[in-house]
Formats: structure tokens, C-alpha cells, sequence
């Protein structure tokens, strides 16, 4: 499991509380120390992580703006590789208090109409 870099945690502190209000976006990727370009190859496409600051309008005219954090499992990786990228985005979870988490099987489903969806059940 990676450890959440501290720069990072701090990072996403201050994404959480910023002034703005448009919508904006953290990618973070999945880093692997001691990889042969083999290894590396296996990788692609890298593993993303996002943390999304999106505005949302309730159905009753107030807007607030939830702290997403949207993963996608990786397809075809090895069991190791799939157990170490859930167990550090578990950490990035706690560590960063996130508790909008969503999972998204395929990118092109991620769409405004999907993340409106999700976000619903948090009412």
C-alpha cells in the first residue's frame, strides 16, 4: 500500500476549503517505486485517482460543493497490483476524510448526468 505524501494531504486541506466556486479537479496518480520498464508497460494507462470539488445545485436552490473522490479499478492487472491499488486508495480516503466515493467502470461514463446521479443519494 503507498502512503499518502503529506504535501498531498495538505494539498487537498486547502482544495477542500478554497474560495472559488467553479468546478475543479486533483488528479493524483498511483506511484510504484523499484519498476523494470517491463513492469512499467503493465502499468498503462496509469492509475488515477481524483478528488473533484464540483458546484451543485439542489433541487431546492442551494448550492454546495462536494469533495468527490472518483477511482476507477484498474482492468487486466495482476491481484497484487489490483490488492495494492485498493488498499491505497482506502488510505487516501481516511487520510483525507473524503466520504463522496465513487467508482467508475468505464471513463466514458463519466459524465455530469452520472456524477449528479451519485451525488442524489447524499440529499
Amino acid at each position: 500500500v503507498c502512503d499518502v505524501a503529506e504535501d498531498l494531504v495538505e494539498k487537498l486541506r486547502k482544495f477542500r476549503f478554497r474560495k472559488e466556486t467553479n468546478n475543479a479537479a486533483i488528479i493524483s496518480k498511483l506511484n510504484m517505486i523499484g519498476i523494470s520498464p517491463d513492469e512499467l508497460k503493465d502499468e498503462l494507462p496509469e492509475k488515477t485517482f481524483i478528488v473533484y470539488s464540483y458546484k451543485y445545485q439542489h433541487d431546492d436552490g442551494r448550492v454546495s460543493y462536494p469533495l468527490c473522490f472518483i477511482f476507477s479499478s484498474p482492468v487486466g492487472c495482476k491481484p497484487e497490483q489490483q490488492m495494492m491499488y485498493a488498499g491505497s486508495k482506502n488510505k487516501l480516503v481516511q487520510t483525507a476524510e473524503l466520504t463522496k466515493v465513487f467508482e467508475i467502470r468505464n471513463t466514458e461514463d463519466l459524465t455530469e448526468e452520472w456524477l449528479r446521479e451519485k451525488l442524489g443519494f447524499f440529499h
